[in-house]
């Protein structure tokens, strides 16, 4: 007599239901089962009992004592966390996998020497490993050996060029691998009809690392509309953890029209999971009257590439407010200071300083851009290329075009 359907589903699931208590008889079933309610459930105390009786049955499970040092140190736990560590790597010190965790679990923890000795001891076993080879980087970041740190990231970017975490972590400590910076640009910007006379824009800065971070001082001068004029900045970097740290900036001029009299710009970026980077911030222009803008923006880190969206909004209490938008891609060939980089967007950014003057008009721009970027490094040296093609409505009805050209140098020391 045949089984009919329904009496058939039900044998099939009693069997599925049997292999599934068979599967957890067994160490290994024991630790797929931990994994998965970790890794999807995000049920950790159901993963602990898992992994603690796949321990009770095979005590020297070195994969499963490992992921359970995880599960304390993901649960804040981190004396039980060591103990598991510790289990491990004094029966197998060559265990790489226990040396990365043991190496988290003191980095997460802020104990940056004991997580500095974890890693030394896993790289005296595997030298190349580039995972522990970026714990590293990291740690002495947070050390503020900046210079050790970068070394390592540019042998891991040498080797793979699409390690997304160590890119990531050479463009945020750039600018703090040297003591020291000098730099020069300049621009130039040409008008088919807005303006007779194309501007110019010479800047020059030094940069220093201190203990709160990187501190930039920038003398720019500039020709615009037939006049000229000098502007004095400062720029600080300083760090707040390992996740965020802020932009702050100061100017003065007191050539208004050329310059605003007054600039100044607060920022907090967040370096985020999974190669993801974030900013929130104010930018304040004064030139005879204020102008405040507000700035978000949010990139992410995939293989050699880094891509990232911008928006600027101008509040208004007279008209609409003006919101601009910027879309950015960079494509890495080599360390954080080598890329090649392409913006498209609209509307003027208070971030360019070539073109910002132009925010103080009463007629609302309608701005339209496209821009090629290029830095290379030579050692300690930095040479940067940049050209913009700007569209832009400066009267009503009336367009205009504006071609920008500009060459940087930077020295580190």
């Amino acid at each position: 007599m045949p089984i009919k359907p329904c009496l058939l589903w039900i044998l099939l699931f009693a069997g599925l239901q049997v292999c599934a208590q068979t599967d957890t008889a067994t160490s290994d079933g024991l630790f797929q089962a931990a994994r998965h309610a970790a890794f999807e459930n995000k049920d950790y105390a159901l993963a602990k009992r898992y992994a603690g009786k796949a321990l009770e049955l095979s005590p020297d499970y070195a994969d499963v004592r490992v992921f359970l040092g995880r599960l304390y140190t993901w649960e804040k736990q981190p004396d039980s966390a060591r103990a598991s560590f510790d289990y491990v790597l004094r029966n197998e010190p060559d265990y790489e996998d226990a040396a990365v965790a043991y190496t988290d679990l003191e980095y997460w923890n802020d104990n940056n020497t004991a997580a500095l000795e974890q890693v030394n001891a896993g790289l005296r076993y595997h030298p190349a490993s580039a995972a522990l080879l970026l714990r590293k980087a990291k740690v002495l970041a947070a050390m503020r050996r900046y210079s050790e740190a970068g070394n390592i990231v540019d042998t891991l970017l040498k080797k793979d060029k699409k390690n997304t975490e160590a890119l990531a972590l050479g463009n945020r400590i750039k600018d703090d691998r040297s003591l020291n910076r000098i730099g020069i640009s300049y621009d130039y910007v040409y008008f088919d009809k807005q303006f007779n006379d194309p501007w110019h824009l010479v800047s020059m800065d030094y940069g220093r690392r201190t203990g709160i971070g990187t501190v930039i001082g920038r003398v720019n001068y500039a020709n615009r509309f037939r006049a000229d004029g000098v502007q004095f900045e400062v720029d600080a970097y300083p760090r707040i953890s390992k996740t965020f740290y802020l932009y702050m900036n100061a100017g003065y001029s007191n050539n208004v029209g050329v310059f605003p009299r007054w600039r100044a710009g607060l920022s907090v970026y967040a370096n985020l999971p999974k190669s993801f980077e974030a900013e929130l911030g104010i930018r304040h222009l004064y030139f005879t009257s204020t102008t405040n803008i507000y700035t978000a923006y949010i990139g992410k880190y995939y293989s050699s590439f880094l891509f990232g969206a911008r928006a600027y909004l101008v509040p208004s209490k007279t008209s609409k407010n003006s919101v601009s938008y910027n879309l950015l891609g960079r494509y890495y060939f080599g360390g954080a200071d080598d890329y090649i980089g392409l913006n498209l967007g609209t509307g003027i950014s208070p971030d360019e300083r070539y073109l910002n003057p132009q925010l103080n008009t009463v007629y609302p721009l309608k701005t339209y851009k496209a821009s090629i970027d290029f830095r290379h490094a030579f050692r300690l040296n930095i040479v940067t290329l940049s050209a913009s093609l700007i569209n832009q409505e400066y009267m009503p009805d009336t367009r205009g075009n504006q071609i920008q050209a500009g060459i940087g140098y930077i020295r580190r020391f």
